[in-house]
C-alpha cells in the first residue's frame, strides 16, 4: 500500500506530522477514507473518531471536533480545532 504525508494540527499546534497508509474520517458528506492518490479536494469535518493507519501496520485514533480536511496531491491536512492525543 502506498503511503501519504498527514498532518494534523489545532490552534495549540501540530498534533501529528508523519506518512501513513490511510484517514479515515466523517466529512460533511459521511465517513470518508483517504489513501494515496487521492483526488484533491476539501471538506468539513464534523466531530468524530479519527483513525489513522501506519506503514507499519498500526493504528492510531482519536477524538476530534469540527475541522477541515484538505487533500492535496503531495500532503493531506486535518486542521481541528480540538483533538485527544492520537493512541
Amino acid at each position: 500500500m502506498s503511503n501519504f504525508v498527514l498532518t494534523v494540527s489545532t490552534p495549540d499546534g501540530d498534533k501529528f506530522k508523519g506518512e501513513v497508509t490511510r484517514l479515515i474520517v466523517r466529512g460533511s458528506e459521511g465517513d470518508l477514507a483517504v489513501m494515496a492518490g487521492h483526488i484533491p479536494f476539501a471538506t468539513a469535518v464534523l466531530n468524530c473518531t479519527v483513525r489513522i493507519d501506519l506503514p507499519d501496520g498500526t493504528t492510531r485514533s482519536a477524538e476530534t471536533e469540527s475541522g477541515i480536511l484538505t487533500v492535496g496531491r503531495e500532503e493531506v491536512v486535518l486542521l481541528s480545532s480540538g483533538i485527544e492525543d492520537l493512541k
